[in-house]
Protein backbone atom coordinates (compact mmCIF):
# COMPACT_ATOMS: atom_id res chain seq x y z
CA UNK A 1 0.00 0.00 0.00
CA UNK A 2 1.62 3.35 -0.90
CA UNK A 3 0.96 6.37 0.42
CA UNK A 4 -2.19 8.43 0.28
CA UNK A 5 -3.29 11.88 0.74
CA UNK A 6 -6.44 12.06 3.64
CA UNK A 7 -9.46 11.58 2.79
CA UNK A 8 -8.89 8.79 0.21
CA UNK A 9 -10.55 5.69 0.97
CA UNK A 10 -8.80 2.37 0.68
CA UNK A 11 -10.78 -0.74 -0.99
CA UNK A 12 -11.30 -3.96 0.94
CA UNK A 13 -8.39 -5.77 2.14
CA UNK A 14 -8.14 -9.21 1.37
CA UNK A 15 -4.47 -10.23 0.82
CA UNK A 16 -3.54 -14.00 1.99
CA UNK A 17 -7.29 -14.28 2.53
CA UNK A 18 -7.89 -12.09 5.09
CA UNK A 19 -11.05 -10.42 4.45
CA UNK A 20 -12.40 -7.65 7.01
CA UNK A 21 -15.79 -7.86 4.94
CA UNK A 22 -19.03 -9.08 5.58
CA UNK A 23 -22.89 -7.95 4.86
CA UNK A 24 -23.84 -5.19 6.73
CA UNK A 25 -26.65 -2.68 5.90
CA UNK A 26 -26.35 1.32 6.39
CA UNK A 27 -28.37 4.32 8.42
CA UNK A 28 -28.60 7.67 7.95
CA UNK A 29 -25.78 9.92 9.16
CA UNK A 30 -26.68 13.23 11.05
CA UNK A 31 -26.30 15.00 7.85
CA UNK A 32 -28.60 12.69 5.45
CA UNK A 33 -25.37 10.41 4.74
CA UNK A 34 -25.20 6.87 5.05
CA UNK A 35 -23.64 5.31 7.88
CA UNK A 36 -23.25 1.79 8.07
CA UNK A 37 -24.47 -0.31 10.93
CA UNK A 38 -24.64 -3.72 11.70
CA UNK A 39 -28.40 -5.74 11.35
CA UNK A 40 -29.26 -8.86 11.47
CA UNK A 41 -26.02 -9.63 13.22
CA UNK A 42 -27.53 -11.87 16.49
CA UNK A 43 -24.35 -11.28 18.86
CA UNK A 44 -24.60 -14.28 21.60
CA UNK A 45 -25.02 -13.06 24.95
CA UNK A 46 -21.65 -12.01 26.70
CA UNK A 47 -19.59 -14.52 28.56
CA UNK A 48 -18.76 -12.64 32.01
CA UNK A 49 -18.35 -14.80 34.85
CA UNK A 50 -14.96 -14.45 36.22
CA UNK A 51 -12.73 -17.22 37.24
CA UNK A 52 -9.45 -17.05 39.23
CA UNK A 53 -6.52 -18.85 37.84
CA UNK A 54 -2.97 -18.37 38.91
CA UNK A 55 -0.45 -15.78 37.35
CA UNK A 56 1.61 -17.97 35.09
CA UNK A 57 -1.55 -18.33 33.70
CA UNK A 58 -2.02 -17.11 30.11
CA UNK A 59 -4.71 -14.97 30.90
CA UNK A 60 -5.50 -11.03 30.16
CA UNK A 61 -5.73 -9.91 33.73
CA UNK A 62 -2.44 -11.31 34.26
CA UNK A 63 -0.92 -10.01 31.33
CA UNK A 64 -1.71 -6.27 32.14
CA UNK A 65 -1.03 -6.31 35.83
CA UNK A 66 2.53 -7.16 34.31
CA UNK A 67 2.29 -10.63 36.21
CA UNK A 68 3.22 -12.46 32.72
CA UNK A 69 6.55 -11.42 30.85
CA UNK A 70 5.14 -9.46 27.86
CA UNK A 71 7.76 -11.07 25.97
CA UNK A 72 6.48 -14.46 27.06
CA UNK A 73 2.96 -13.91 26.34
CA UNK A 74 1.77 -16.12 23.63
CA UNK A 75 -0.33 -13.54 22.08
CA UNK A 76 -1.02 -9.77 22.50
CA UNK A 77 -3.98 -8.86 23.52
CA UNK A 78 -7.30 -8.87 21.86
CA UNK A 79 -10.32 -6.48 20.94
CA UNK A 80 -11.83 -8.80 23.40
CA UNK A 81 -10.03 -7.83 26.08
CA UNK A 82 -9.41 -3.83 24.92
CA UNK A 83 -12.72 -2.50 24.64
CA UNK A 84 -15.45 -3.69 26.04
CA UNK A 85 -18.77 -2.92 26.72
CA UNK A 86 -19.83 -1.60 30.70
CA UNK A 87 -21.22 1.12 32.58
CA UNK A 88 -19.74 4.77 33.38
CA UNK A 89 -18.08 6.68 34.79
CA UNK A 90 -14.57 4.93 35.27
CA UNK A 91 -13.13 1.01 33.70
CA UNK A 92 -11.01 0.97 37.00
CA UNK A 93 -13.26 2.36 39.51
CA UNK A 94 -16.39 1.56 38.02
CA UNK A 95 -16.23 -1.31 35.73
CA UNK A 96 -13.59 -3.09 37.46
CA UNK A 97 -15.09 -2.84 41.11
CA UNK A 98 -18.50 -4.28 39.86
CA UNK A 99 -16.69 -7.30 38.45
CA UNK A 100 -14.81 -7.54 41.89
CA UNK A 101 -17.65 -7.25 43.57
CA UNK A 102 -19.48 -9.81 41.76
CA UNK A 103 -16.90 -12.50 41.82
CA UNK A 104 -16.72 -11.73 45.85
CA UNK A 105 -20.86 -12.92 45.80
CA UNK A 106 -20.24 -16.22 43.68
CA UNK A 107 -17.44 -16.98 46.25
CA UNK A 108 -19.80 -16.70 49.53
CA UNK A 109 -22.36 -18.40 47.61
CA UNK A 110 -19.75 -21.00 47.51
CA UNK A 111 -18.55 -20.78 50.77
CA UNK A 112 -22.00 -20.97 52.99
CA UNK A 113 -23.82 -23.78 50.51
CA UNK A 114 -23.99 -27.03 51.93
CA UNK A 115 -21.23 -29.36 51.43
CA UNK A 116 -19.57 -25.91 49.95
CA UNK A 117 -15.28 -24.74 50.00
CA UNK A 118 -16.00 -22.30 53.20
CA UNK A 119 -14.14 -22.64 56.00
CA UNK A 120 -13.20 -20.03 59.04
CA UNK A 121 -11.30 -19.74 62.00
CA UNK A 122 -13.91 -21.99 63.90
CA UNK A 123 -16.10 -19.15 65.45
CA UNK A 124 -18.15 -19.50 62.20
CA UNK A 125 -18.37 -23.21 62.14
CA UNK A 126 -22.27 -25.09 61.90
CA UNK A 127 -22.18 -27.75 64.24
CA UNK A 128 -24.06 -29.70 61.99
CA UNK A 129 -21.15 -31.73 59.63
CA UNK A 130 -21.74 -31.00 55.95
CA UNK A 131 -23.84 -27.67 56.87
CA UNK A 132 -21.77 -24.93 55.06
CA UNK A 133 -20.97 -21.75 57.08
CA UNK A 134 -24.10 -19.72 58.34
CA UNK A 135 -25.97 -16.78 56.44
CA UNK A 136 -23.69 -14.03 56.69
CA UNK A 137 -24.85 -11.10 59.02
CA UNK A 138 -22.61 -8.57 57.57
CA UNK A 139 -20.55 -7.33 54.87
CA UNK A 140 -18.35 -4.47 54.63
CA UNK A 141 -16.44 -3.00 51.36
CA UNK A 142 -13.26 -1.32 51.81
CA UNK A 143 -11.52 1.30 48.90
CA UNK A 144 -8.10 1.76 49.47
CA UNK A 145 -5.98 4.28 47.89
CA UNK A 146 -7.11 5.62 44.38
CA UNK A 147 -10.49 3.59 45.14
CA UNK A 148 -11.32 5.68 48.59
CA UNK A 149 -9.91 9.42 46.29
CA UNK A 150 -12.44 9.39 43.98
CA UNK A 151 -14.55 6.37 44.71
CA UNK A 152 -17.84 8.70 44.99
CA UNK A 153 -17.25 10.49 41.95
CA UNK A 154 -16.85 7.52 40.12
CA UNK A 155 -19.43 5.33 42.00
CA UNK A 156 -17.08 2.30 43.18
CA UNK A 157 -19.34 2.18 45.99
CA UNK A 158 -22.34 1.51 43.77
CA UNK A 159 -20.63 -0.27 41.61
CA UNK A 160 -19.49 -3.04 44.48
CA UNK A 161 -23.20 -3.32 45.65
CA UNK A 162 -24.98 -3.89 41.92
CA UNK A 163 -21.84 -6.91 41.51
CA UNK A 164 -22.71 -8.17 44.97
CA UNK A 165 -26.06 -8.32 43.78
CA UNK A 166 -25.31 -10.43 40.72
CA UNK A 167 -25.61 -7.48 38.22
CA UNK A 168 -22.73 -7.36 35.31
CA UNK A 169 -21.39 -4.18 33.85
CA UNK A 170 -22.20 -5.39 30.54
CA UNK A 171 -25.99 -5.81 31.07
CA UNK A 172 -27.04 -3.95 34.15
CA UNK A 173 -30.74 -1.94 33.81
CA UNK A 174 -30.02 1.31 33.56
CA UNK A 175 -32.57 1.36 36.37
CA UNK A 176 -31.17 -0.70 38.50
CA UNK A 177 -28.04 1.77 38.29
CA UNK A 178 -30.04 4.24 39.40
CA UNK A 179 -32.14 2.75 42.32
CA UNK A 180 -29.97 -0.01 43.90
CA UNK A 181 -28.16 2.15 46.39
CA UNK A 182 -31.60 3.77 47.52
CA UNK A 183 -33.37 0.71 47.23
CA UNK A 184 -30.48 -1.17 49.90
CA UNK A 185 -30.05 2.25 51.77
CA UNK A 186 -34.08 2.16 52.52
CA UNK A 187 -34.13 -1.99 52.94
CA UNK A 188 -31.35 -2.20 55.50
CA UNK A 189 -30.36 -5.24 53.59
CA UNK A 190 -28.49 -5.99 50.29
CA UNK A 191 -30.04 -9.60 48.27
CA UNK A 192 -26.63 -10.79 47.50
CA UNK A 193 -26.85 -13.21 44.76
CA UNK A 194 -26.88 -16.77 45.17
CA UNK A 195 -26.47 -15.84 49.49
CA UNK A 196 -29.95 -14.25 49.82
CA UNK A 197 -30.27 -11.04 51.95
CA UNK A 198 -27.50 -9.75 54.08
CA UNK A 199 -28.08 -6.63 56.32
CA UNK A 200 -25.87 -3.94 54.95
CA UNK A 201 -26.12 -0.27 54.86
CA UNK A 202 -23.84 1.28 52.35
CA UNK A 203 -23.20 4.73 54.95
CA UNK A 204 -22.04 2.44 57.38
CA UNK A 205 -20.80 -0.73 55.72
CA UNK A 206 -18.52 1.17 52.72
CA UNK A 207 -15.51 3.03 53.87
CA UNK A 208 -13.05 4.84 52.00
CA UNK A 209 -9.67 4.73 52.83
CA UNK A 210 -7.44 6.99 50.36
CA UNK A 211 -4.63 7.77 53.24
CA UNK A 212 -3.86 3.78 52.68
CA UNK A 213 -2.81 1.66 49.36
CA UNK A 214 -2.33 -1.42 49.54
CA UNK A 215 1.65 -3.48 48.09
CA UNK A 216 0.00 -4.63 44.92
CA UNK A 217 -2.04 -2.08 43.19
CA UNK A 218 -3.17 1.72 44.15
CA UNK A 219 -6.55 0.59 43.27
CA UNK A 220 -6.95 -2.04 45.56
CA UNK A 221 -10.58 -3.08 47.99
CA UNK A 222 -11.51 -5.66 50.04
CA UNK A 223 -14.66 -7.50 50.45
CA UNK A 224 -15.79 -9.12 54.12
CA UNK A 225 -18.38 -11.02 54.92
CA UNK A 226 -19.19 -11.45 59.22
CA UNK A 227 -21.24 -14.32 60.88
CA UNK A 228 -23.25 -13.29 63.99
CA UNK A 229 -20.25 -13.96 66.19
CA UNK A 230 -18.27 -11.06 64.37
CA UNK A 231 -15.70 -13.72 63.08
CA UNK A 232 -14.94 -14.07 59.31
CA UNK A 233 -16.49 -16.06 57.12
CA UNK A 234 -14.90 -15.16 53.65
CA UNK A 235 -12.54 -12.08 53.43
CA UNK A 236 -11.40 -11.39 49.95
CA UNK A 237 -9.19 -8.44 48.40
CA UNK A 238 -9.42 -6.99 44.80
CA UNK A 239 -7.48 -5.16 42.40
CA UNK A 240 -8.67 -3.24 39.60
CA UNK A 241 -5.77 -2.63 37.86
CA UNK A 242 -7.65 -0.47 34.76
CA UNK A 243 -9.62 -1.10 31.97
CA UNK A 244 -12.07 -3.22 34.16
CA UNK A 245 -9.33 -5.98 34.47
CA UNK A 246 -9.40 -7.55 38.04
CA UNK A 247 -6.71 -9.49 40.56
CA UNK A 248 -7.73 -11.36 43.78
CA UNK A 249 -5.79 -12.10 46.75
CA UNK A 250 -6.86 -15.44 47.66
CA UNK A 251 -3.76 -15.40 50.56
CA UNK A 252 -4.36 -15.50 54.17
CA UNK A 253 -4.05 -12.02 56.28
CA UNK A 254 -0.45 -10.97 55.65
CA UNK A 255 0.02 -14.27 53.13
CA UNK A 256 -0.67 -12.21 49.55
CA UNK A 257 -1.48 -14.95 46.88
CA UNK A 258 -2.18 -12.75 44.26
CA UNK A 259 -4.49 -14.69 41.08
CA UNK A 260 -5.86 -12.92 38.14
CA UNK A 261 -9.46 -13.03 37.42
CA UNK A 262 -10.61 -13.59 33.79
CA UNK A 263 -13.58 -15.67 32.43
CA UNK A 264 -13.05 -18.89 31.17
CA UNK A 265 -13.03 -17.73 27.10
CA UNK A 266 -10.82 -15.34 27.46
CA UNK A 267 -8.13 -17.40 29.11
CA UNK A 268 -8.77 -20.28 26.86
CA UNK A 269 -8.03 -17.87 23.74
CA UNK A 270 -5.29 -15.91 25.37
CA UNK A 271 -3.74 -19.62 25.90
CA UNK A 272 -4.07 -19.84 21.90
CA UNK A 273 -0.82 -18.95 20.13
CA UNK A 274 -1.25 -16.47 17.48
CA UNK A 275 0.62 -16.63 14.22
CA UNK A 276 1.69 -13.31 14.67
CA UNK A 277 2.51 -12.62 17.91
CA UNK A 278 4.05 -8.94 18.76
CA UNK A 279 5.16 -7.22 21.75
CA UNK A 280 6.53 -3.74 20.44
CA UNK A 281 5.35 -1.49 17.45
CA UNK A 282 8.91 -2.24 15.70
CA UNK A 283 7.94 -6.00 15.62
CA UNK A 284 4.49 -5.47 14.40
CA UNK A 285 6.34 -3.23 11.52
CA UNK A 286 8.13 -6.15 10.47
CA UNK A 287 5.44 -8.55 10.51
CA UNK A 288 3.43 -6.41 8.05
CA UNK A 289 6.74 -6.08 6.04
CA UNK A 290 7.49 -9.83 5.41
CA UNK A 291 4.02 -11.04 5.50
CA UNK A 292 2.87 -8.05 3.35
CA UNK A 293 -0.05 -7.66 5.16
CA UNK A 294 -1.71 -4.11 6.71
CA UNK A 295 -1.82 -4.09 10.60
CA UNK A 296 -5.53 -4.67 10.60
CA UNK A 297 -5.15 -7.88 9.02
CA UNK A 298 -1.96 -9.12 11.45
CA UNK A 299 -4.78 -8.09 14.30
CA UNK A 300 -7.65 -9.94 12.08
CA UNK A 301 -5.24 -12.70 11.71
CA UNK A 302 -4.38 -13.15 15.27
CA UNK A 303 -7.97 -13.08 16.42
CA UNK A 304 -8.75 -15.17 13.95
CA UNK A 305 -6.49 -18.37 15.66
CA UNK A 306 -8.83 -18.06 18.87
CA UNK A 307 -12.02 -17.44 17.64
CA UNK A 308 -14.22 -18.05 14.86
CA UNK A 309 -14.44 -15.34 11.59
CA UNK A 310 -18.69 -15.21 12.98
CA UNK A 311 -17.77 -14.14 16.27
CA UNK A 312 -14.82 -11.64 15.55
CA UNK A 313 -16.61 -9.96 13.11
CA UNK A 314 -20.21 -10.01 15.06
CA UNK A 315 -18.18 -8.53 18.04
CA UNK A 316 -16.43 -5.59 16.06
CA UNK A 317 -19.98 -4.65 14.50
CA UNK A 318 -21.28 -4.86 18.38
CA UNK A 319 -18.82 -1.94 19.35
CA UNK A 320 -19.97 -0.11 16.80
CA UNK A 321 -23.81 -0.32 17.58
CA UNK A 322 -22.52 0.42 20.83
CA UNK A 323 -20.78 3.41 20.38
CA UNK A 324 -23.64 4.17 17.81
CA UNK A 325 -25.85 3.98 20.27
CA UNK A 326 -24.09 5.79 22.84
CA UNK A 327 -23.67 9.17 20.74
CA UNK A 328 -27.16 8.95 19.64
CA UNK A 329 -28.43 8.75 23.21
CA UNK A 330 -25.99 11.62 24.08
CA UNK A 331 -27.32 13.76 21.13
CA UNK A 332 -30.95 13.62 22.98
CA UNK A 333 -30.33 13.74 26.64
CA UNK A 334 -30.63 16.88 28.13
CA UNK A 335 -30.30 18.53 32.24
CA UNK A 336 -27.92 18.22 34.66
CA UNK A 337 -25.04 15.73 35.34
CA UNK A 338 -25.14 13.32 38.84
CA UNK A 339 -22.24 14.40 41.39
CA UNK A 340 -23.10 17.64 42.71
CA UNK A 341 -21.01 19.85 40.06
CA UNK A 342 -23.71 21.32 38.09
CA UNK A 343 -22.80 20.63 34.92
CA UNK A 344 -25.23 21.21 31.84
CA UNK A 345 -25.51 18.31 29.27
CA UNK A 346 -24.55 19.96 26.42
CA UNK A 347 -24.53 18.00 23.30
CA UNK A 348 -28.51 17.82 22.42
CA UNK A 349 -28.41 21.60 22.39
CA UNK A 350 -24.99 21.68 19.73
CA UNK A 351 -26.41 18.95 17.57
CA UNK A 352 -29.38 21.04 17.72
CA UNK A 353 -27.72 24.10 16.45
CA UNK A 354 -25.46 21.93 13.91
CA UNK A 355 -28.75 20.43 12.27
CA UNK A 356 -30.11 24.15 12.26
CA UNK A 357 -27.16 25.69 10.62
CA UNK A 358 -27.22 22.84 8.14
CA UNK A 359 -31.25 24.09 6.52
CA UNK A 360 -31.38 27.43 7.51
CA UNK A 361 -30.54 30.97 6.13
CA UNK A 362 -26.31 30.04 7.31
CA UNK A 363 -26.40 26.79 5.31
CA UNK A 364 -24.60 28.35 2.61
CA UNK A 365 -22.12 29.48 5.10
CA UNK A 366 -21.72 26.67 7.22
CA UNK A 367 -21.13 23.80 4.49
CA UNK A 368 -18.52 26.02 2.96
CA UNK A 369 -16.66 25.95 6.67
CA UNK A 370 -13.59 23.36 6.63
CA UNK A 371 -13.70 23.12 10.00
CA UNK A 372 -17.40 22.39 9.80
CA UNK A 373 -17.01 18.50 10.51
CA UNK A 374 -14.55 19.19 13.67
CA UNK A 375 -17.80 20.58 15.30
CA UNK A 376 -19.87 17.14 14.37
CA UNK A 377 -16.34 15.70 16.51
CA UNK A 378 -16.70 17.54 19.16
CA UNK A 379 -20.72 16.89 19.54
CA UNK A 380 -19.78 13.43 18.96
CA UNK A 381 -17.03 13.24 22.00
CA UNK A 382 -19.11 15.18 24.06
CA UNK A 383 -22.08 13.41 23.10
CA UNK A 384 -20.31 9.72 24.51
CA UNK A 385 -18.70 11.10 27.61
CA UNK A 386 -21.73 12.74 29.00
CA UNK A 387 -23.33 9.61 28.97
CA UNK A 388 -20.15 7.97 30.70
CA UNK A 389 -20.60 10.72 33.10
CA UNK A 390 -24.15 9.84 33.62
CA UNK A 391 -22.99 6.36 34.26
CA UNK A 392 -25.04 5.08 31.02
CA UNK A 393 -23.35 2.25 28.89
CA UNK A 394 -20.09 2.86 26.82
CA UNK A 395 -17.41 0.76 25.20
CA UNK A 396 -14.13 1.27 27.19
CA UNK A 397 -11.98 2.38 24.33
CA UNK A 398 -9.59 1.72 25.82
CA UNK A 399 -10.95 3.26 29.56
CA UNK A 400 -14.25 5.09 30.55
CA UNK A 401 -12.60 7.82 31.06
CA UNK A 402 -11.57 8.33 27.54
CA UNK A 403 -14.16 6.68 26.18
CA UNK A 404 -15.58 8.97 23.79
CA UNK A 405 -12.41 9.25 21.46
CA UNK A 406 -12.37 6.36 19.25
CA UNK A 407 -16.21 6.31 18.54
CA UNK A 408 -15.97 10.45 17.51
CA UNK A 409 -13.11 9.81 15.30
CA UNK A 410 -14.92 6.00 13.92
CA UNK A 411 -18.10 8.44 13.44
CA UNK A 412 -16.17 11.04 11.72
CA UNK A 413 -15.06 8.23 9.35
CA UNK A 414 -18.22 7.01 8.94
CA UNK A 415 -20.49 9.89 8.31
CA UNK A 416 -18.01 12.33 6.98
CA UNK A 417 -15.90 10.15 4.35
CA UNK A 418 -16.44 9.66 1.04
CA UNK A 419 -16.17 5.89 0.06
CA UNK A 420 -16.10 5.08 3.71
CA UNK A 421 -17.84 1.38 4.47
CA UNK A 422 -17.57 -1.50 7.26
CA UNK A 423 -14.79 -2.79 6.05
CA UNK A 424 -12.85 0.32 6.56
CA UNK A 425 -14.40 0.78 10.25
CA UNK A 426 -13.61 -2.61 11.32
CA UNK A 427 -10.43 -2.25 10.09
CA UNK A 428 -10.49 1.15 12.39
CA UNK A 429 -11.10 -0.90 15.33
CA UNK A 430 -8.19 -3.85 14.54
CA UNK A 431 -5.69 -1.04 14.21
CA UNK A 432 -6.92 0.68 16.76
CA UNK A 433 -6.27 -2.66 18.94
CA UNK A 434 -2.63 -3.01 17.89
CA UNK A 435 -1.88 0.13 19.44
CA UNK A 436 -3.98 0.09 22.56
CA UNK A 437 -2.35 -3.33 23.33
CA UNK A 438 0.65 -2.27 23.07
CA UNK A 439 0.30 1.15 25.09
CA UNK A 440 -1.78 -1.49 27.74
CA UNK A 441 0.97 -4.09 28.29
CA UNK A 442 4.51 -1.62 27.53
CA UNK A 443 2.82 1.11 30.07
CA UNK A 444 -0.13 1.72 31.34
CA UNK A 445 -3.86 2.86 30.54
CA UNK A 446 -4.69 3.84 34.22
CA UNK A 447 -4.71 7.26 35.23
CA UNK A 448 -4.18 6.04 39.08
CA UNK A 449 -0.80 5.00 37.46
CA UNK A 450 0.35 7.46 35.08
CA UNK A 451 -1.92 9.59 34.88
CA UNK A 452 -4.30 11.12 31.85
CA UNK A 453 -1.86 10.45 29.26
CA UNK A 454 -2.53 6.69 29.63
CA UNK A 455 -6.22 7.09 29.30
CA UNK A 456 -7.13 9.94 26.73
CA UNK A 457 -3.51 9.70 25.23
CA UNK A 458 -3.54 5.91 24.75
CA UNK A 459 -7.53 6.76 23.31
CA UNK A 460 -6.07 9.43 21.03
CA UNK A 461 -3.23 7.24 19.74
CA UNK A 462 -5.59 4.18 19.05
CA UNK A 463 -7.74 6.82 17.65
CA UNK A 464 -5.42 8.11 15.36
CA UNK A 465 -3.86 4.21 14.16
CA UNK A 466 -7.44 3.13 13.52
CA UNK A 467 -8.08 6.74 11.20
CA UNK A 468 -4.69 6.23 9.12
CA UNK A 469 -5.47 2.68 8.85
CA UNK A 470 -9.41 2.99 7.65
CA UNK A 471 -8.05 6.02 5.30
CA UNK A 472 -5.18 3.33 3.37
CA UNK A 473 -2.42 4.14 5.16
CA UNK A 474 0.83 2.07 5.19
CA UNK A 475 1.79 0.44 8.64
CA UNK A 476 4.67 2.62 9.13
CA UNK A 477 2.19 5.72 8.35
CA UNK A 478 -0.17 4.13 11.15
CA UNK A 479 2.41 3.91 13.25
CA UNK A 480 3.30 7.13 12.63
CA UNK A 481 -0.25 8.51 13.56
CA UNK A 482 -0.30 6.69 16.35
CA UNK A 483 2.97 7.96 17.64
CA UNK A 484 2.11 11.55 16.88
CA UNK A 485 -0.81 11.60 18.73
CA UNK A 486 0.52 9.87 21.96
CA UNK A 487 3.33 12.37 22.08
CA UNK A 488 1.65 15.27 21.98
CA UNK A 489 -0.14 14.09 25.00
CA UNK A 490 2.81 12.89 27.12
CA UNK A 491 2.42 14.51 30.77
CA UNK A 492 -1.01 15.07 31.11
CA UNK A 493 -3.01 14.82 33.77
CA UNK A 494 -5.23 13.24 35.93
CA UNK A 495 -7.11 16.35 37.91
CA UNK A 496 -10.79 15.41 37.83
CA UNK A 497 -13.02 18.01 39.79
CA UNK A 498 -14.56 16.51 42.75
CA UNK A 499 -13.11 12.79 41.49
CA UNK A 500 -16.36 12.75 39.22
CA UNK A 501 -15.08 12.25 35.08
CA UNK A 502 -16.73 15.53 34.21
CA UNK A 503 -14.10 18.34 34.46
CA UNK A 504 -12.29 18.38 32.80
CA UNK A 505 -12.72 14.59 31.01
CA UNK A 506 -15.33 15.68 28.71
CA UNK A 507 -14.03 18.35 27.07
CA UNK A 508 -10.55 16.58 26.92
CA UNK A 509 -11.99 13.71 25.04
CA UNK A 510 -13.20 16.08 22.21
CA UNK A 511 -9.86 18.04 22.18
CA UNK A 512 -8.44 14.48 21.82
CA UNK A 513 -10.03 13.38 19.28
CA UNK A 514 -9.68 16.42 17.09
CA UNK A 515 -6.22 15.86 17.55
CA UNK A 516 -6.11 12.30 16.48
CA UNK A 517 -8.04 13.17 13.54
CA UNK A 518 -4.65 15.64 12.80
CA UNK A 519 -1.89 13.00 13.86
CA UNK A 520 -3.70 10.80 11.53
CA UNK A 521 -4.22 13.25 8.73
CA UNK A 522 -0.08 14.21 8.84
CA UNK A 523 1.05 10.66 8.84
CA UNK A 524 -0.93 10.38 5.71
CA UNK A 525 0.77 13.13 4.52
CA UNK A 526 4.12 11.63 4.51
CA UNK A 527 5.74 8.60 4.16
CA UNK A 528 6.09 6.94 7.77
CA UNK A 529 9.72 7.61 8.48
CA UNK A 530 9.67 10.18 11.64
CA UNK A 531 12.50 10.71 14.09
CA UNK A 532 10.44 9.13 17.66
CA UNK A 533 8.84 6.12 17.05
CA UNK A 534 5.59 4.74 19.09
CA UNK A 535 8.04 2.22 21.13
CA UNK A 536 10.04 5.11 22.59
CA UNK A 537 6.96 7.81 22.90
CA UNK A 538 5.14 4.51 25.17
CA UNK A 539 8.36 4.10 26.79
CA UNK A 540 8.45 7.47 27.70
CA UNK A 541 4.79 7.66 28.82
CA UNK A 542 5.57 4.99 31.14
CA UNK A 543 8.55 6.92 32.36
CA UNK A 544 6.90 10.02 32.95
CA UNK A 545 3.98 8.45 34.48
CA UNK A 546 6.78 6.75 37.24
CA UNK A 547 7.95 11.10 37.98
CA UNK A 548 4.71 11.98 37.95
CA UNK A 549 3.52 13.32 41.46
CA UNK A 550 1.06 11.41 43.13
CA UNK A 551 -1.46 14.13 43.24
CA UNK A 552 -2.12 14.35 39.62
CA UNK A 553 -2.70 10.59 39.32
CA UNK A 554 -6.50 10.19 39.84
CA UNK A 555 -6.69 11.49 42.99
CA UNK A 556 -8.02 14.91 43.09
CA UNK A 557 -5.52 16.23 45.17
CA UNK A 558 -4.12 18.75 42.92
CA UNK A 559 -4.28 20.49 39.80
CA UNK A 560 -7.65 21.68 38.50
CA UNK A 561 -9.32 19.24 41.37
CA UNK A 562 -7.82 21.51 43.68
CA UNK A 563 -7.98 24.72 41.92
CA UNK A 564 -11.78 24.47 40.50
CA UNK A 565 -14.23 25.85 43.19
CA UNK A 566 -16.82 23.04 43.58
CA UNK A 567 -20.41 24.45 43.57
Amino acid sequence: MGARAPGVHHGDVTSRGLSISTHTSAVAGPDGSAGPTATGMSAPAPETALVSTALDSATPAALLAGAIDVEQAPRPLSVFDLMRIGIGPSSSHTVGPMRAGRAFSRALAEAVRPGGAGASDGECDSQVPGAGLPQPTRITVELYGSLGATGRGHATDRAAVMGMAGYEPETVPAVVCESLMKEVEAAGELVVDGVGPVPFSPGADIHFLPGRVLPYHVNGMTLTAYCASGAEILRRTYYSVGGGFVMEDVGAPGSPSIQALATASASQAHATPAPFPFTTSAAMLAICEREGLGISEVVLANELSARSREEVMAYLDRLRATMRACIEAGMSAEGILPGGLGVRRRAKALHERLCAQSTGPAAAFTMADPLRGMDWVDLFALAVNEENAAGRRVVTAPTNGAAGIVPAVLAYYERFIPGADDDGARRFLLAATAVGGLIKTNASIAGAEVGCQGEVGSASSMAAAGLAEALGGTPAQVENAAEIAMEHNLGLTCDPVGGLVQIPCIERNAVAAVKAINAARMALWGEGRHAVSLDTVIETMRQTGEDMLAKYKETSRGGLAVNVVEC
